[in-house]
């Protein structure tokens, strides 16, 4: 391990009609996120490093791109092998992690400010690029139709928990030269929050930044208040393809925030070893963050752990077990430790509809995440392994984030919480209902769910045994109808 990474340290009830919902007052539940549940220590993730610097040493990666490997081994010290992989020495790793940025920031079109990696407050994204919709009308699964992309623009739009829109699926009603400008003129037609897309290449890329531009004022300004983020990683095992090396440096040079991280598969195209896969996935990221940091040092850049484990038994992702989150906690882990900023998975489910699985998973997931001590989290809406985008999903994982952050916040200890001058008040009198300290508190000490039932179940039976589901499509129509 090289001195300079050794020396890194860690950065860092009632009824719930639509009337009833108007009629909550607000809560906070952005307040800072006071818990975290690391799964590896910081000399274990600094061992983990050690690993990723000897493979990117003693093995190195594939580079398809001919101009950026030329430009590493002719200008930057490294050396290509007799195979054609590129060898990156550790010096080099240290000085590209010395440039990163400590931050990455998002803003929406208005130029506040949405995220903010160094927040205690986790933010929220959904997934994107399924290959199927899950119509919450019918019921049906089809390919997806630009007009999908508008109602998922207008659903994150009006979530209070999604800060940053994606688009779930793809549109296949338009002509492939046309998709990435109509899809990101769509979604920016229905919601002024950021957009995290996949462009595919460095031509579709440039095309969805010029969008967002012309709706700013330009690149300089999009580029002073980003409201995008550009989707790319490796292609494990150890390759960096020539869209991923273009889309960086495309990125980098104009100040646009990419993320780099690989979909890695254990026991498939890495090691089936926690710790093994993750020294190569960061191996991988560091890679791509060594192409863009030489391109534009300081530019933002974002890494991540998208550790997929695989159901051996029917060959899928199983996005809903405990291993996506064991690798999504432990990549943050790792890379709080070198100082990478960093996002993780969460919100998705193995599932085929929104049923008591997907709740299951979803609900777990998302409250590790927020446990986790990264500021982003992406993938909700995901259903069947991440093949299919789900309105209905996104809902509930609006829901759940509340939930989740109620948690996360813990347990405030201080004179005036523990509140024996409460006690002397209210106790011989039973009086601390209307107690000042439970009137100014009500609303921050408990969680109130938009949806979640909370009702006695006779009166519950009597209003209609209305389920989570139909509450669900009831807000679905609500916010669709009314955009």
């Amino acid at each position: 391990m090289s001195e300079q990474s050794s020396r890194r340290g860690k950065r860092r009830g009632g009824r719930n009609t639509a009337l009833d919902r108007q009629a909550q007052p607000a809560q906070d539940l952005r307040r800072q996120q006071n818990l975290r549940l690391p799964v590896i220590s910081h000399d274990d993730a600094m061992a983990i490093h050690n690993g990723a610097l000897r493979i990117l040493e003693e093995i190195g990666v594939q580079i398809d791109d001919e101009a950026t490997r030329k430009d590493l081994l002719e200008n930057h010290g490294c050396r290509q092998d007799e195979d054609g992989y590129v060898r990156i020495p550790a010096s080099r790793v240290d000085h590209a992690l010395s440039s990163v940025p400590d931050k990455v920031e998002l803003f929406d079109r208005n130029g506040q400010r949405v995220v903010d990696t160094t927040s205690e407050r986790p933010a929220y994204c959904a997934g994107h690029n399924c290959v199927n919709i899950l119509d919450h009308r019918t019921g049906d699964l089809r390919p997806g139709v630009l007009q999908d992309l508008a109602n998922t623009a207008k659903t994150c739009e009006a979530l209070p928990h999604i800060d940053v829109a994606c688009s779930l699926g793809y549109p296949t009603d338009v002509p492939p030269e046309e998709e990435a400008r109509r899809s990101v003129n769509t979604m920016m037609d229905n919601t002024v929050k950021p957009i995290a897309f996949t462009a595919h290449d460095e031509i579709k890329a440039e095309a969805i930044w010029d969008s967002m531009a012309e709706r700013l004022g330009g690149w300089q300004a999009l580029g002073d208040k980003p409201c995008g983020l550009d989707l790319t990683g490796p292609v494990s095992p150890l390759k960096l393809g020539d869209e991923l090396c273009r889309r960086l440096q495309l990125g980098a040079r104009n100040n646009l925030p990419v993320v780099c991280y690989p979909a890695i598969f254990p026991g498939m195209a890495g090691p089936i070893t926690m710790a093994g896969v993750l020294a190569q996935s960061a191996a991988e990221t560091l890679a791509g963050v060594v192409v863009h940091q030489i391109a534009a040092p300081g530019a933002p850049v974002l890494a991540g752990s998208s550790v997929l484990p695989m159901d051996m038994k029917s060959a899928t992702i199983a996005y809903g077990g405990p291993e996506y989150m064991l690798g999504n906690l432990g990549g943050t882990d790792y890379y709080n430790a070198i100082g990478l900023p960093s996002w993780i998975g969460a919100g998705c489910s193995d599932s085929h509809c929104v049923d008591a699985q997907a709740a299951a998973e979803v609900g777990a997931n998302l409250a590790l995440a927020s446990l986790a001590g990264t500021a982003f989290i992406h993938n909700l809406g995901f259903l069947s392994s991440g093949r299919t985008g789900s309105l209905e999903m996104l809902v509930l994982c609006d829901e759940l984030i509340g939930w989740s952050a109620r948690f996360a916040q813990g347990i405030e200890v201080t004179e005036e919480t523990i509140g024996v001058e409460v006690v002397k008040r209210a106790a011989k009198d039973n009086s601390y209902l209307t107690d000042n300290h439970t009137t100014e508190r009500y609303l921050t000490e408990s969680w109130y769910p938009p949806l979640s039932e909370r009702s006695d179940a006779m009166f519950w039976k009597e209003d209609g045994s209305v389920t989570m589901q139909d509450k669900i499509r009831t807000r679905l129509a609500e916010i669709l109808d009314a955009a």
